[in-house]
């Protein structure tokens, strides 16, 4: 990678942390990152709303291959002292992604360069953190014709510059589920008057253990209680109402779908045992991101190429990751680049991209564009 390139790319990723913004509401970012497309290169720049797209052309016959980049920061404060700190309260790219989205514009400073033998899909992709960008954005595999989409995420954790990877389900998909419960409210000193859901909500919570038995299933499946609501601080009432929040996760696509039945069978028998009513909606859904054996394998050629030490992984990561909706339309995978043993863990405050791996991040996906 040219150090011009590095350089401005280092600058570009720290003016992205300097000005974060939430999931849905990246509008300077996404201006920001067109105008510097725009002054750096001669790429065509096609704005999609809420997202938009980088394009070099290598000709009509050529292959069409896509590299995606988020570029949403998280609800967070900035806890430690730098230079480029964020400059609002409560936000705080504490996930990377100013770096990915760095490493994508400086990858589109080395194509306008030099050149590549395929034409290049640069995706600089909105809201993220709340699994609804690459859903939005998704539908180009199929109105481009893509061939193959690549990403990355940084590790925090894994030594830097080392390439981590796994065929198959890399992140688990999930979903956020809400069961109401409607009963009856009463007196507190008469609550056999009243129809109170708590009771309900505590057998759901007790039987959480079964749901996810591992002896049921063949992959990682995981229920996690994130909330409880029920009643009201009125010492003189029996509650009437509640709410269980749950976020369920699973490796595979079809026992996400399996740990969901069992808890709605659950909630049915449990409604009728308490008179209740019930309702479920859910939110944050994502399927589990599965990379495709022969796209992975090119990153696996790609990085021995450059001299990358590569971990290969046994197991999914357990958080989801909306580049999903990407694979369920065409070919494609996803690695992890370390960014030092180190370095905190992301989504916490001391959390800072590392600008060194830009170099590496770069390099490779332009070793796949040789693929």
């Amino acid at each position: 990678m040219e150090q011009a390139h590095l350089d401005l790319a280092v600058k570009l990723r720290r003016e992205l942390h300097r000005h974060p913004e939430l999931s849905g509401r990246e509008t300077w970012t996404k201006g920001h990152l067109i105008d510097f497309l725009r002054r750096h290169t001669s790429l065509e720049i096609l704005d999609r709303g809420r997202w938009f797209y980088a394009l070099y052309r290598a000709g009509a016959d050529k292959r069409n291959i896509a590299f995606r980049a988020d570029f949403d920061a998280l609800p967070m404060d900035e806890t430690i002292d730098l230079p480029y700190g964020s400059q609002y309260p409560g936000v705080a790219h504490k996930c990377g992604h100013d770096g990915h989205s760095a490493c994508l514009a400086a990858l589109a400073l080395e194509i306008n360069t030099h050149g590549a033998k395929q034409n290049v899909y640069l995706v600089f992709q909105h809201a993220e953190e709340t699994v609804e960008g690459a859903r939005e954005c998704a539908p180009l595999m199929d109105e481009a014709h893509i061939a193959e989409i690549f990403a990355y995420h940084n590790v925090p954790g894994l030594p830097e510059n080392r390439i981590t990877l796994i065929d198959g389900t890399a992140c688990c998909g999930s979903t956020g589920m809400i069961i109401r419960f409607t009963g009856i409210p009463a007196h507190a000193s008469q609550p056999e008057d009243g129809r109170n859901p708590c009771f309900a909500i505590a057998e759901l919570i007790r039987n959480i253990p079964e749901f996810t038995n591992p002896a049921r299933y063949k992959g990682l499946v995981l229920c996690t209680v994130v909330g409880i609501d029920a009643g009201k601080e009125a010492f003189g009432m029996s509650a009437g109402e509640g709410r269980l929040l749950l976020t369920i996760r699973s490796q595979f696509d079809r026992e996400l779908e399996e740990l969901r039945q069992s808890i709605e069978d659950k909630t049915r028998e449990l409604a009728a045992q308490y008179g209740l009513e019930y309702a479920f909606s859910f939110k944050d859904s994502v399927p589990a991101t599965v990379n495709h054996k022969e796209s992975a394998d090119k990153i696996r050629r790609a990085a021995k190429r450059l001299g990358l030490e590569l971990f290969e992984s046994d197991a999914p990561i357990r958080g989801s990751e909306d580049f999903a909706w990407f694979l369920k339309r065409t070919r494609g995978a996803m690695c992890g680049v370390g960014i030092g043993e180190d370095r905190p863990p992301i989504h916490t405050g001391a959390f800072d991209f590392n600008d060194a791996v830009i170099p590496t991040v770069v390099d490779l996906f332009r070793a796949l564009l040789e693929e």
